[in-house]
Parts: C-alpha cells; sequence; structure tokens
C-alpha cells in the first residue's frame, strides 16, 4: 500500500517535471530563432508574390506596350542579335516572351565579366533596358530571405534556426496540450495589457500556424548550407539523385547545368552532355565526382529531386557529328528544334558552351508535371537528354511536391493565400511569444523557466534534441553551446545562493 501511494505521489511530480523541462527547452528555441522565424515569415511571404512584384516594380521591362499575336514575332536570332548590339558581350541565356505582351530576356556576359539581362521587345526588336543578371526586385527579397546578401556564415544560422523550429513546434504542441485547461487552448483570455493575453494568443496561433511552420522548415532545409549538401552529394552518390541518364548514358562535359539556368535542385549537380558524341556505356560511375560540394544556393531553381532510378531520363544517342564534320544550329533551328519537343512556354535556353557544348532548355512552370530539361547536340538538333518530373521516383516526386508547396507555386493563388496567412501568424506568433516573456521575466533577469523537480526529465529532453541533432549537425553544434550556457547560468545562481546564505 505504501508503494502505490509513493507511485500515485510520483506521477505528478513526473509529468511536472517533464512539463518544465519541455517549457525551458521551449523557451530556449524560441529565444534563438523567433528573430530569425520572424525575419523568415516576412521575406518569404512577399517572396511568394515574386511574379506580381516584379510584374508591377519592373513592368516597363517586362511588358511590352502593344502586345504581338502569338507566333507572329520577329526570329528569334533577331531578338539576341538587338540585345547584342545594345550591349555587347558573349551571350548564355535566351527566354522567349512566355506570352503576349511578355517581352524577352537575354542573358549578356560582358567583356567587363558582368553578366546582365537585357529585355527586348519580341515583335520590334526594340530594347526595353537592363539589369543585372538576377537584378529583380524579387531577387533580392529573395536573397534576403536565405541571408545570402551576409554569407554562408549567416545562412548556417537560417538552417539552425529551422532545426530549432522543429524543435519549437513539438515542444510548443507539448505545452498546448489542454491537461483540463480552458483558457489559452481555443481561446484567449484577458486584455492587450496582461501576460496571460499574450501566452494564450501565443498559444492558440502556435496551434494554428504551428504544422505549417514546421512543414516550411523541413521543406527548406535542402537549400540549407551544410545540410542540403550533405542530402545532395549522398542521394546523387547513391544514385537517388538526379536521373541515372543525366550522368552515366551519354558522355558528359564538366560544365554544370546550373551556370546559365534555373534548374530542379538536384540538377544543380549535374553537368551538361558533350555534343557530337555517340552513345557511352553505362557503366554506373560516370560523373559521380562533379559538383557534389553545394546545397541549393538560397532558393535558386527550384526544389530538390532524389530522382530513384526506377525511372530513368529519356536518353538519346546522337549521330556522331563534330564540330569538324557540320556546321552548329543557329538559335533559330534549336528553338525550332525545342519547340517541336512541346516544351511548356516561358522555357528558357543556354547557349553552347564552346565546339563540344549543347543547346540546354529548361523548362520552369510552377506546375511539377511541366518541369523539364532538354539537351540538344549543337549540331545534329538531336536530344541527347529529355528529362523531367516524370523520370524522378516517388521519393523525388514528395520532395520535388514539399518544395513547390514551399514556394507558393504548386497551387497557385490558392497555395500563395494559404502561405502568406500563415507567415502572417508567424510573426504574430513570435511577437506575442516576446511581450509574454517580457511581461513575465524578472526585472534585470531573462527570465529563464526553472529546473524540474526531477533533472533527468530535463536530460530526456536534451536526449531527444541531441538525437534530431545528430542529422542535422549546426543543431546539435547550438544544442551544445546552449548546454554550456544554461550549466553556466545554473552555476552562477548556485554561487549568488551561497553568497546569500554566508
Amino acid at each position: 500500500m505504501a508503494s502505490m501511494t509513493r507511485a500515485a505521489e510520483a506521477s505528478p511530480l513526473r509529468a511536472a517535471s517533464l512539463y518544465r523541462a519541455v517549457w525551458r527547452w521551449h523557451f530556449y528555441a524560441g529565444l534563438l530563432v523567433l528573430p530569425f522565424l520572424a525575419w523568415l515569415a516576412v521575406t518569404g511571404g512577399a517572396y511568394l508574390f515574386q511574379r506580381e512584384i516584379d510584374g508591377w516594380y519592373h513592368r516597363d521591362l517586362l511588358r511590352v506596350p502593344v502586345a504581338a499575336p502569338a507566333g507572329a514575332g520577329l526570329p528569334h536570332g533577331a531578338v539576341v542579335a538587338a540585345a547584342l548590339a545594345a550591349q555587347p558581350g558573349q551571350w548564355f541565356r535566351y527566354t522567349p516572351a512566355e506570352a503576349p505582351g511578355d517581352s524577352a530576356s537575354v542573358g549578356i556576359a560582358t567583356a567587363s565579366g558582368e553578366r546582365v539581362a537585357v529585355y527586348v521587345d519580341p515583335a520590334t526588336a526594340r530594347v526595353l533596358g537592363q539589369l543585372p543578371e538576377r537584378g529583380t526586385l524579387a531577387w533580392q527579397i529573395r536573397r534576403l530571405h536565405s541571408l545570402k546578401v551576409i554569407g554562408p556564415v549567416a545562412r548556417g544560422l537560417i538552417e539552425m534556426a529551422a532545426g530549432w523550429a522543429v524543435v519549437l513546434v513539438a515542444t510548443g504542441l507539448y505545452l498546448w496540450w489542454p491537461r483540463g485547461r480552458r483558457g489559452g487552448v481555443v481561446t484567449v483570455r484577458g486584455r492587450p495589457s496582461e501576460r496571460v493575453f499574450w501566452r494564450d494568443l501565443h498559444a492558440v496561433l502556435g496551434l494554428g500556424v504551428g504544422l505549417v511552420l514546421a512543414f516550411l522548415a523541413v521543406t527548406g532545409l535542402p537549400w540549407s548550407v551544410f545540410l542540403g549538401a550533405q542530402v545532395n552529394a549522398w542521394a546523387n552518390g547513391s544514385h537517388w539523385g538526379y536521373p541515372s541518364g543525366v550522368r552515366v548514358q551519354v558522355p558528359m562535359s564538366a560544365v554544370p547545368v546550373a551556370d546559365t539556368l534555373a534548374v530542379p535542385w538536384s540538377l544543380q549537380q549535374a553537368r551538361v552532355p558533350a555534343a557530337g558524341a555517340a552513345q557511352a556505356p553505362a557503366d554506373g560511375h560516370e560523373g559521380h565526382g562533379a559538383g557534389h560540394g553545394g546545397g541549393h544556393d538560397g532558393h535558386e531553381g527550384h526544389g530538390p529531386s532524389l530522382a530513384a532510378t526506377a525511372a530513368p531520363a529519356q536518353a538519346m544517342p546522337s549521330a556522331p557529328a563534330t564540330a569538324g564534320t557540320r556546321p552548329p544550329l543557329d538559335l533559330d533551328a534549336a528553338m525550332a528544334a525545342f519547340g517541336r519537343l512541346g516544351l511548356a512556354p516561358g522555357f528558357s535556353v543556354a547557349a553552347p558552351q564552346g565546339p563540344g557544348g549543347v543547346y540546354t532548355a529548361s523548362a520552369y512552370p510552377s506546375a511539377l508535371e511541366g518541369q523539364r530539361v532538354v539537351h540538344l547536340d549543337q549540331y545534329t538538333g538531336r536530344p541527347l537528354i529529355d528529362m523531367g518530373y516524370a523520370d524522378y521516383g516517388p521519393v523525388a516526386k514528395g520532395l520535388e511536391w514539399g518544395i513547390n508547396v514551399h514556394l507558393g507555386q504548386q497551387y497557385g493563388v490558392a497555395n500563395q493565400i494559404v502561405l502568406a496567412v500563415a507567415c502572417a501568424g508567424i510573426v504574430l506568433l513570435s511577437v506575442a511569444g516576446a511581450v509574454a516573456w517580457w511581461k513575465r521575466r524578472p526585472a534585470g533577469g531573462l527570465g529563464v523557466p526553472p529546473l524540474p523537480a526531477q533533472p533527468r526529465a530535463l536530460w530526456w529532453v536534451v536526449a531527444i534534441i541531441a538525437a534530431a541533432g545528430v542529422a542535422m549537425p549546426l543543431l546539435g553544434l547550438s544544442l551544445l553551446c546552449m548546454l554550456a550556457l544554461d550549466a553556466l547560468g545554473q552555476a552562477r545562481v548556485r554561487w549568488r545562493l551561497g553568497q546569500g546564505a554566508a
């Protein structure tokens, strides 16, 4: 009977200790990442409307005064020639008008080494103006969102924040659980002048946007500076990355596809095939060493596609033509060949890089199903590689879907609105948490939640976070730092108590 009584008494103590342990680490996680989450929510919410923002801010460059009927524009070569006349250099990318009323753009590398985008009216070849490559307002918002403007260290902080965001959501849901409470579950008590109002608002908002926050954090990790690179290297090295036809079924050059075109995340590491060569034997090793060093560069391109080998890309042998046996195709002939292949409107074309280069087209529409990359032999016009979303395996398709939703693209306006509301909720969630903490903290103190009566509960929570830190090393490293600071804080409190007792 006595043992049963002790067990009954211990159960509430264990529950209270676990609650305090979770609260303590929820507080630390929030203190560490709430500013980052608010920043990412503001910039990410703005970037959801990239097309609308650029369409308004750069309307003089992106739109033409009088829309020419579809198919009635000048030859593509004439458009590129007009751009080169206005800005001498070497063209490396051409994007024809996606629809009537749109301008065409030509990427040009100047003699000084700069890269610029020149915008041209496709009906008249009138040059509308130019910007630095990736110099649109939406691209600047994108750079702010990824903190690329600061450098890789700051982007590492974002990767760490994403890991802690998942911890924040998991611990927040545990703390939110009603346990017989009525207020702060789905209703908000008190007034804005009272701490309980901000505490309840934080809890209710956490319930509303917490899962979306976790989704955004997880689907953003493949772009991260460290984990993204490791996932990319593992995926491609294990044949779960870009389709096998990209690297083993045709001879490959040393030029990355991503040098000139926006492509899916997995293709950031793919190389351009070589022109004018017959199909090479698939030895399973060609190209594994190329480009495994980097993750996604701050949302450049699309999402991750860890394509399984169950659905290889369509690789087609070309005629054994070379630069010495026939002249290369001009841009108009290459565009005609791409047109016959039926790529989605708005695709971009990269120029061949040297006699062994190829024409590469990347179709990058909002819907995943239209995603496609095609390489043409520049001498024969034959497709060397033709791959798209259908070539990816089930895991890759799931990851691509997650990233496309993350970018607000997959489901059109509804996708944008849902994520915009969630981003606004994340900002308000961060503000409510900060105000609740400020009203609770003692004067001159940090207001760290008290230690649990049973210290073992604290270490259970730490062990779970540490397990996640194995998969996300920057989370694990920051956890060690937080443990060290927590230990110093506890030592300081013990020293003060000792001084007071003396």
